[in-house]
C-alpha cells in the first residue's frame, strides 16, 4: 500500500506534463528539496535489487540461532548494514544475501558445501520466521510478486563456488536450495578459476573444470559472478557463456589504478557487449584509490576504541567514530563518488550495463558518507537525478538491467 502511495506522489510531479513536457523535464534544475522528495518518492515506487549483502555470514559470526528470541535481529537493530526496517526506509526490495564461502573452506574436504547449506538454511529460517516481511525469490517475477505483497525478498547468491566441489551435478543442487548466481571464486585460486586477489595463476584463467562449470550454469539458469575472478578467467568465462554474465559487487578500476579486484576500461566495455551488468560495490578501497591509503589512519581510530575497551559496533562507539570522520573526511568516500563510478560505467558501455552491489554487512566501516546501510539508497538516487539522469535510468541502474540479465539466463536454460 505504501509503496503504492509513493507512485501516486511521483505521479503528480508528472502527470500533469504532456509526453513532450516529461521528456524536457530538467531534474538538474530544480531545488535540493524538490529533488529529496522525488529520490525518496522514486526508491520506493521503483523495485531496487542490490547485488550482494553479506547478511547471512555476519549473522553466523554472531551465532545466529532460529531461537524465537533471535527472530527479530534481521527486523530492527543497531548492528551492521541491514534490517528490515532500514531497508524498507531505503525502498530496498532484492537484496541478495551472500552465501559467502571464505577461501579457507577450499581446504576442507566437502570444499565448504556444510558452511553453505548452513547459510541457505538460515535464510529459510528467517522467510519461515517473518513471512510477511520477507519472501524466497528465484526469478524476477518472484521479486515482483513479493514487493506487491509488500515483502522484501531475498535471493541468494553463492560467493565462492567452491562447495560444487569436482561434481557438476552440484551446481543443480544448489540451484535446487535457492541460489541464483555463483560468483566463480573468492580470495584465492580454487578448483574453477584463478582469484583477482591471488598471484598463483594456477590456471591461467579459467580451469578445464571451470569451463565445464560455466556451461552447466547456463544449462541449469544460474546467473556466472565474474566478480572475483582474475582479469584472464574474466576473458575466458565470455568466450564461453551463452547468457549474460553479472559483476555482482565490482567497482570501476579507472578510480582505484592497480586494484585488480575492479573491472578495467576494458573489462567494462566486453561486459557491456556480453550484455552484463556490473554492479557497483560501496567499499572505500572499491571506490577510490586515495581512501585505499588510509589503513593506518583506520588502524589508529580501532587502537582509540581498544584503549576505551570498545568496537565499531558499540553504542558509545559513535559518537568518537563520528569526531574522527569529521577530523579526517579522507578516511571516506562518498556518494558522489559511487555516482562518478555510475557514470564512468555509462560512458563506456551504456545505462543498460550498471548496478547496484553494494557489500553491505562485508566491507566494515569504510561505507562512503551518504550510503552507510541499506537506508540511504535515495541518497544516491538524489545525486543522479542531480547529474542529470532520467527517472527511466535510475529504474534501470535500481532493477531493470539486473531484471534482463537474471531473464535472459533463465530464457537460456529453458532453450537446453
Amino acid at each position: 500500500m505504501k509503496r503504492i502511495l509513493y507512485m501516486f506522489v511521483f505521479a503528480a510531479i508528472t502527470l500533469a506534463c504532456t509526453s513532450k513536457e516529461k521528456e524536457s523535464i530538467n531534474y538538474a534544475a530544480m531545488t535540493d528539496e524538490q529533488l529529496i522528495r522525488i529520490a525518496d518518492s522514486l526508491a520506493q515506487a521503483y523495485i531496487i535489487t542490490d547485488g550482494h549483502v553479506d547478511l547471512p555470514f555476519r549473522l553466523k559470526v554472531k551465532n545466529f540461532r532460529l531461537e524465537k528470541e533471535f527472530l527479530g535481529i534481521p527486523i530492527s537493530t543497531s548492528e551492521g548494514d541491514f534490517d528490515y526496517q532500514r531497508a524498507k526506509r531505503g525502498g530496498l526490495d532484492a537484496p541478495f544475501m551472500s552465501i559467502y564461502i571464505p577461501s579457507r573452506y577450499q581446504l576442507q574436504a566437502d570444499k565448504g558445501m556444510a558452511l553453505a547449506d548452513t547459510l541457505i538454511m538460515m535464510i529459510e529460517g528467517i522467510v519461515a520466521a517473518h513471512p510477511d516481511k520477507f519472501g524466497k525469490a528465484g526469478s524476477p517475477a518472484d521479486v515482483e510478486a513479493n514487493t506487491k505483497a509488500g515483502k522484501i525478498s531475498l535471493p541468494l547468491g553463492m560467493e565462492n563456488a567452491a562447495p560444487i566441489g569436482d561434481d557438476l551435478q552440484n551446481i543443480q543442487y544448489f540451484y535446487d536450495r535457492g541460489i541464483r548466481y555463483m560468483t566463480l571464486t573468492h580470495g584465492k585460486d580454487n578448483q574453477i578459476s584463478d582469484s583477482s586477489y591471488d598471484t598463483t595463476q594456477t590456471w591461467k584463467g579459467l580451469s578445464a573444470f571451470g569451463e565445464e562449470a560455466v556451461r552447466e550454469m547456463n544449462r541449469v539458469g544460474i546467473m556466472v559472478d565474474i566478480s572475483h575472478v582474475s582479469d584472464s578467467a574474466f576473458y575466458d568465462v565470455l568466450k564461453i557463456t551463452k547468457a549474460p554474465v553479472i559483476a555482482s559487487h565490482s567497482s570501476a578500476r579507472y578510480f582505484t589504478p592497480g586494484f585488480q579486484r575492479n573491472m578495467s576500461d576494458d573489462m567494462i566495455k566486453a561486459l557491456g557487449e556480453n550484455g552484463g551488468v556490473i554492479q557497483i560495490n560501496f567499499g572505500a578501497s572499491f571506490l577510490d584509490s586515495v581512501a585505499r591509503t588510509n589503513s593506518k589512519l583506520l588502524d589508529s581510530l580501532e587502537a582509540v576504541l581498544a584503549e576505551k575497551k570498545l568496537t565499531s559496533r558499540d553504542a558509545e562507539a559513535q559518537p568518537i567514530i563520528d569526531q574522527f570522520v569529521k577530523n579526517h573526511k579522507e578516511l571516506f568516500s562518498d556518494v558522489e563518488k559511487v555516482a562518478d563510478h555510475i557514470d564512468h560505467v555509462k560512458m563506456l558501455a551504456g545505462i543498460d550495463h550498471v548496478g547496484i552491489g553494494s557489500d553491505y554487512d562485508g566491507v566494515g566501516d569504510s561505507l562512503p558518507i551518504g550510503l552507510k546501510d541499506v537506508s540511504q539508497y535515495p541518497n544516491l538516487i538524489f545525486v543522479l537525478l542531480k547529474r542529470g539522469y532520467s527517472p527511466e535510468d535510475i529504474e534501470k541502474i535500481c532493477s531493470k538491467n539486473v531484471f534482463r540479465v537474471w531473464n535472459e539466463v533463465i530464457k537460456v536454460a529453458s532453450s537446453n
